[in-house]
Formats: structure tokens, sequence, C-alpha cells
């Protein structure tokens, strides 16, 4: 076995694999006690961030966007992964259009749907039948494949003791349309929000859409619509107040509207 010479010059016999391990242990168990001292100290302040988030969600949201910079540069990505020049005259100044476009076609989530109901009128001499906004047209887009549904909503409530204006039920319906959608959801979405801020008898919601994403691709069938309601209160429970409603926007299966 051969020997090996010591700091000072002195022959010294070769150190154990055991004891050259040992010197590392200490600094390891050092580095993870301090480790977990650091995570138990940061534990108050993600806390802290987190109840933060919480309380303004709107400002974590909006953290999270990207800027119209980034926007464009993405879109140029997509015409260079369609197979086209980014670069070429007629699309040179597409991504600054597309950019402008999405904040049209996605208007609504910037604005609260229960602030737009707020303001609601009880002088109605003791009006208590059935209000209707029928035929209210629409555009939205599929949350899958961001093609167009368009379509139309028929709204009724049956008021309590207040109403709205109906141009706010007008407005609620593209509040909801001007997001990415299903249609189901934006159903949903429209008729509990009636319920919940204006707190009526009851409330009926009916869309009617045709969906690009089965039009123009996928299964290429037009001029297919999708029907979906939503009843609440007295338009679920009492079958009178249903078929009323139903005769008022035109029957109870509305007919395929032929939308572009």
């Amino acid at each position: 076995m051969l020997e090996e010479r010591n700091a000072d010059g002195a022959w010294a016999p070769p150190s154990s694999p055991e004891r050259e391990r040992e010197p590392a242990r200490a600094p390891r168990a050092a580095n993870v006690a301090k480790a977990a001292k650091a995570a138990k100290e940061a534990k108050p302040a993600v806390a802290a961030r987190g109840s933060e988030a919480a309380a303004h969600p709107t400002r974590s949201k909006a953290a999270a966007r990207p800027t119209r910079k980034e926007a464009e540069a993405a879109v140029r990505t997509l015409l260079r992964w369609a197979g086209d020049d980014p670069a070429r005259e007629g699309l040179r100044d597409t991504p600054a259009r597309v950019a402008r476009a999405y904040e049209e076609f996605f208007a609504g989530y910037r604005v609260d749907p229960a602030a737009l109901l707020a303001r609601t009128f009880e002088e109605v001499d003791g009006y208590d039948e059935m209000i209707v906004l029928r035929d209210v047209r629409f555009e939205s887009y599929c949350e899958h494949h961001m093609v167009p549904i368009i379509g139309r909503a028929h709204i009724a409530y049956l008021p309590r003791h207040r109403v709205v204006g109906i141009s706010k039920l007008a407005r609620l319906v593209d509040v909801y349309a001007k997001r990415l959608q299903i249609q189901e959801k934006m159903t949903v979405q429209i008729a509990d929000t009636l319920q919940e801020v204006l707190q009526p008898k009851g409330v009926a919601v009916v869309i009617e859409a045709a969906h690009q994403c089965m039009t123009t691709r996928g299964v290429h069938k037009p001029g297919v619509a999708m029907i979906t309601s939503r009843m609440l209160g007295a338009f679920r429970d009492d079958a009178t107040t249903r078929r009323e409603f139903f005769a008022l926007v035109g029957g109870s299966a509305p007919q395929a509207p032929a939308y572009g």
C-alpha cells in the first residue's frame, strides 16, 4: 500500500473513503438547514403576495397580459407557420391589424356585466308581465378553434320590483359574446347574471347560432344551427309561462338561421 505525504511533508497513511466523505457531510447538513430556514422565512411573504392577488385579481391578470409588441410578434410567428412571409408587402401591417381586431373581438373581458345592469327603474306602474327582447344578433369566437360563432339570443324576465333598460340586455349579450366562448357557457352566464343582479321572478334565455368550427372545418356541415336554453324561476317551474315565452320568440323549436 502506498503512503502519502501530509501538508508538512511527513509521511502519512492514505485516508479511507469514509474519512474523505466526512468533511463534506458538515457543509451539506449546514446547507440543508440554511435552505429550510430560508423557506420558512419566505412563507409569510408568499402568503402576503397570494392574499394581495386574491384581493386584486384584475391586477394579477393585467401583469400577466403580453404587450402589444409581443402579440404582434406572435401573429408573425403564425404567419410563418402557415407558410407565408410576414415581411412581404401584403402582410407587413397584418400583425398590427390583428392586434387591433382582437381588442374589438374580445372587448367583453374589459366590462363588468354586473355593473352594466346596476342602473334599474322602479317606476313601472305595477308592470309585472314578461319582458322579452328577441333576435339580439351577436358574434362570438369558439374557445376551441378561435373561429366565429354567429347567432342570435332571445332574453326574457319576469320583473319583481324593478326593470332595466332594454339596451342593457343587448349589451349584456355582447359582454359575454365578446370573449372566447362555448355556447352552453354563454347561455348560462347571461341568464345567471340577470337573475343575480335583477332578482326577478324568473329568467329565460335561448341562443341559436352557427359555429364555423364545424361549418368551415372538420365535418363541414353548413346550415346547421345549435340551440341552447336556460330557464330559471317561473320559467322553469311554470309550463304556461315557458310556453308563452317560446310563443313570443317564435316557437318552441326555432328554425336554423342562415348565418354566414
